[in-house]
């Protein structure tokens, strides 16, 4: 009898899904490993945190969409340390895991650039639990702004602040602004909610950096004309529970939400190779590590730089096209055809999102805005969604909302109030 080489695959996200899908009929054992039991399909989280979805109309089980492939099996659990020395990988459970060949796909994290006490008063976007957190901040701020007599104090539960200006922030300042003009805009009787202020702090010189700049300023027209108040070139200094310092301005706000940097995962650190300063391993050509052609490292987790026209950005079909990659070296290498070409990135183009009806978009050579760039788009993403069941649901919501400007999932979960006491909250 002959043992078949084992593949561990950290992380069930884009990069390492596609990874796990390209070994199908792979003479290899495949063990999928993450501390979720979903798949999450970020870019649309924010619409989860801005009420127009639930969480499982983008998340699926990765046991049920692995469940066809009989050489795979999925744990429930962390890797907290790799040796690439004994090819095993700890797991926060304490067993651990021997691999032939290893995929880490374990994406990135928040960064908040050394001011991590800034965590609990921003939250990023990154899972569903903060997601359904930001969700419950913007809905309890109305709420709790309803019963504020106080004007000043009104306002401050009014303001909303994003800090970062990249596709997460803008999305999020487009969805909120729609929110308060149009959503909730009947709702309340104390309050006007379209007298709420959203902001988008970008310490850069423009917003969306990585597109054309004739991108940028559209992005920042279609915001501007949706009412959200755009700063540039503002660096954020202190943010506290009721506060925000910028610029050298105090901006008064009790939600503030951070989209603004990325760290990768920690357990890269211990896979002993040079690290760039977001924490992400400096890759080789074929997406491994030096000295370890059997371990590789895919999406939010590598730093790319071998392609012709730079570092590869953090995107999802970055991580689905190097799954793939990383599954036809495995499966060549395992059918002794151990040519390895370099990985080569298909950029399709870029989407960013801005409001109803409101999108930019650079695919190829056309670089366009407007109604057509939102319905790419839309058709785009829902494209991407696992399961026809994702699909068909997401459509249906889209189109109550696009006609009604409903938002269906404005429940507030958790604790409902959460200020601070007041003198009449005393004697009450």
């Amino acid at each position: 009898m002959t043992t078949r080489p084992h593949v561990v695959i950290l992380g069930g996200g884009f990069g390492g899904l596609n990874a796990a899908k390209g070994l199908k009929g792979t003479p290899v054992d495949v063990t999928v490993v993450d501390r979720h039991n979903h798949h999450l399909f970020q870019p649309m989280l924010y619409q989860v945190a801005t009420a127009a979805l639930s969480p499982g109309d983008i998340a699926s089980p990765i046991r049920s969409i692995l469940r066809r492939r009989r050489n795979v099996e999925v744990l429930l659990d962390e890797a907290t340390a790799v040796d690439t020395t004994a090819r095993q990988v700890r797991l926060a459970s304490g067993g651990t895991l021997a691999y032939d060949y290893l995929v880490v796909a374990t994406g990135a994290n928040h960064s908040y650039f050394g001011h991590d006490e800034w965590a609990p008063f921003a939250p990023g976007l990154k899972t569903i639990e903060d997601a359904l957190e930001i969700r419950r901040r913007v809905l309890l701020a109305f709420e709790h702004a309803e019963m504020e007599p106080d004007p000043v104090a009104r306002q401050a539960y009014l303001n909303f602040v994003i800090v970062g200006g990249g596709p997460t922030g803008v999305e999020l300042a487009g969805a909120l602004a729609e929110i308060k003009r149009y959503v909730l805009r009947r709702d309340f009787r104390r309050i006007d909610p379209r007298e709420a202020i959203v902001i988008l702090i970008e310490a850069g010189k423009r917003i969306l950096p990585t597109y054309p700049p004739t991108l940028s300023d559209k992005a920042k027209r279609s915001l501007r004309d949706l009412g959200v108040d755009v700063r540039t070139e503002m660096t954020v200094t202190g943010i506290d529970a009721d506060s925000v310092l910028a610029g050298g301005w105090r901006i008064p706000a009790h939600t503030i939400i951070w989209a603004a940097g990325n760290r990768a995962s920690p357990i890269l650190a211990t896979l002993g190779v040079p690290l760039d300063r977001q924490g992400r391993v400096l890759v080789e050509p074929d997406c491994t590590i030096p000295g370890h052609p059997e371990v590789f490292v895919l999406g939010d987790a590598a730093n790319f730089a071998h392609d012709p026209h730079g570092m590869l950005p953090g995107v999802c079909p970055v991580a689905m096209q190097m799954g793939t990659y990383a599954a036809r070296v495995i499966r060549d290498a395992v059918r002794n055809r151990p040519t390895r070409r370099p990985f080569h990135y298909w950029n399709k183009g870029e989407l960013a999102v801005i409001g109803r009806g409101r999108a930019v978009a650079n695919i190829r050579r056309l670089r366009f805005g407007g109604f057509f760039a939102w319905l790419a788009w839309i058709f785009v993403h829902i494209f991407f969604l696992i399961g026809f069941r994702n699909r068909l649901l997401v459509m249906i919501e889209w189109a109550i909302s696009y006609l009604t400007y409903s938002r269906g999932a404005r429940l507030i979960t958790g604790r409902s109030v959460d200020r601070p006491p007041t003198p009449a909250d005393a004697s009450a």
